[in-house]
């Protein structure tokens, strides 16, 4: 009868474990090596930015300005920071929502065209809601040298009547301030952002600086369309220094500006601003073989059609 020695099946399973792990080890070092080769051996790769770039576009007559409701997909080239881009995605005539943010200014030198600003605007309103998407709503901020919502987006009429009732004049203009934070509010909504500034030009007592307005309206992927209500036509008594930055921002973003005088010409500002919204084309692609160090990108939307001129935001901000 064999006897049982105390500790040797201990001392066997102990072996077992020592000679596991060294064998569990090996295969690590070696999966490694084959991993550290095959990375050395394979070609450069470029990273790839997963997230879809939008543009919307305008495409009108160089000759006649008129809106080109016919282009096709292959009518457009995108680059981004001068790299040829694949334009992955193609709307005609999208009919995504439109947010659309109306920024009144309410400064004391406003006053005067107050009446017939708020009955455009309500016009406005109404065609916003006979045609386009049924999710298409109209969000109204006021700005002197305090911003303010006067009615979240909507769609209801009387809601926008009563705030714009109860509009009047007084004090500075914080209109870089006002287009900063109208930005935060459009970011996380869903659809087209759309910012229609009402104003006479000028900025005196805005916190942030025209580059923040600019950097924040990119960010919010948002069209600005300033509507400058000219008080005179003679150069000296304007605000040009206030008009150029707001041309160079509806440039930026994608927008035009509109220079009515009157309460008719204002009409039919909004008209037209409708009109092209309406009209806009949807392109997306997702950016490859890029690089920016300031994370800003530059972006061309061009065309080989010499009748056709594009409009659409040049450039974006990276997430």
């Amino acid at each position: 009868m064999k006897r049982c020695v105390p500790g040797a099946r201990r001392d066997s399973k102990h072996h077992w474990r020592i000679a596991a792990l060294v064998v569990t080890v090996a295969i690590a070092f070696a999966t490694a090596n084959l991993r550290a080769q095959s990375q050395e051996n394979a070609p450069p790769r470029f990273s790839v930015n997963s997230n879809l770039v939008r543009l919307l576009v305008s495409v009108r007559d160089r000759a006649t300005n008129a809106i080109i409701t016919d282009p096709e997909k292959q009518d457009f080239g995108v680059s981004d920071n001068g790299v040829p881009q694949t334009t992955s995605v193609f709307e005609r005539n999208t009919a995504l929502p439109l947010s659309v943010a109306l920024l009144i200014d309410t400064s004391g030198s406003t006053q005067k065209d107050l009446g017939y600003e708020k009955n455009s605007i309500l016009k406005f309103l109404r065609a916003l809601k006979r045609a386009g998407n049924p999710d298409d709503a109209l969000a109204v901020y006021s700005f002197n040298w305090q911003i303010r919502m006067e009615v979240g987006f909507t769609r209801n009429e009387q809601r926008a009547s009563h705030a714009l009732k109860l509009l009047r004049g007084e004090g500075g203009t914080s209109m870089y301030d006002a287009i900063y934070l109208v930005s935060d509010d459009l970011e996380t909504r869903e659809g087209r952002h759309v910012m229609v500034v009402v104003t006479d030009g000028g900025d005196t007592t805005s916190y942030k600086k025209f580059e923040d307005a600019v950097k924040a309206a990119l960010r919010s992927d948002s069209i600005l369309y300033p509507i400058v209500v000219v008080p005179i036509e003679n150069d000296a008594g304007r605000n040009t220094g206030g008009e150029h930055a707001l041309d160079t921002l509806a440039q930026m973003t994608g927008g035009r500006p509109f220079y009515p005088a009157g309460a008719g010409q204002l009409d039919n500002a909004f008209s037209d601003i409708l009109r092209e919204l309406r009209t806009q084309y949807l392109l997306g692609y997702y950016p490859k073989n890029v690089t920016s160090e300031k994370r800003y990108h530059r972006v061309t939307v061009a065309t080989p059609k010499r009748n056709m001129k594009v409009i659409a935001r040049t450039g974006y901000y990276e997430p």
